[in-house]
């Protein structure tokens, strides 16, 4: 099984990247299946109905959330209805939606679990080692992708080393930016963070001026995206269907002066 992992998508921005290189990234790939982060899908925080159906267009398979899956209240109203939405199940409120989803990928089943870390994030009800423990004897036999949303790259690192015997892969993601850490711990792909699909010039999809004006102690409640050209951040894995364990993974950044899409 061939997977594509978009790293988080950033605002309109982050979206219109998706839109344009995705059919080229499919391609060069081979995917079977697209998975992405969108929890910073609509104007940096959260994601809407119409977000969440424009991904889908684009060719996504399924979409994961993080931390700011609450920050738009129409999520609430479609949530339990959204057939290829995950959102962390340790993250309050934990009785909506799904935190795991099974797909079938040309015949084969893939489980997606998304699970929020703990350490310095708040709104959570367990320890993604607590929930990963707690369902993971339900995907006997499947091969099994967790989507990490956690700030500590500790965290995420003991995560997969944890459970690399029981998934196929660990994806890290919240932090937007790409860690150079990816490899195979026995057969389970990992890495620490995917990074973000989102504004090249930002403080990590923000707009400049407006970080710089916070650590200067000027605080703003805003969250503004930045105008600026976008890059899209992604990984590809490849799992033996028969082992259920993972033979490649290739971290992938496109960046605004990138002309072409090329292989490594």
């Amino acid at each position: 099984m061939k997977i594509l992992f978009i790293g988080d998508i950033v605002g309109s921005k982050g979206r219109a990247a998706v839109k344009q290189l995705l059919p080229s990234l499919r391609l060069a790939y081979d995917a079977d299946v697209v998975i992405a982060n969108g929890e910073n899908a609509a104007h940096g925080k959260g994601i809407t109905r119409k977000i969440y159906e424009e991904l889908l267009s684009y060719g996504i398979d399924a979409i994961t959330l993080g931390n700011h899956a609450f920050s738009k209240a129409d999520l609430y109203d479609f949530i339990n209805q959204a057939d290829r939405l995950v959102r962390p199940m340790n993250l309050i409120p934990t009785g909506l939606g799904r935190g795991h989803l099974e797909i079938d990928v040309k015949g084969t089943p893939l489980v997606i679990v998304n699970i929020c870390g703990t350490v310095f994030m708040e709104n959570t009800d367990e320890t993604p080692f607590e929930a990963m423990h707690r369902i993971e004897n339900n995907f006997t036999n499947k091969i099994v992708l967790v989507d990490l949303h956690a700030e500590a790259t500790s965290e995420k690192i003991a995560f997969a080393y944890m459970f690399q015997d029981v998934v196929s892969a660990v994806v890290g993601t919240h932090t937007h930016v790409q860690t150079a850490d990816e490899k195979i711990m026995n057969g389970c792909a990992f890495i620490s963070d995917v990074g973000m699909t989102g504004p090249y010039d930002s403080v990590i999809g923000r707009d400049v001026m407006e970080v710089l004006d916070r650590f200067s102690g000027i605080r703003s409640a805003r969250y503004t995206v930045s105008e600026g050209e976008s890059q899209l951040c992604g990984l590809f894995i490849e799992i033996d269907e028969t082992t259920r364990r993972a033979v490649k993974i290739e971290r992938i950044q496109i960046r605004p002066k990138d002309e072409s899409i090329t292989r490594s």
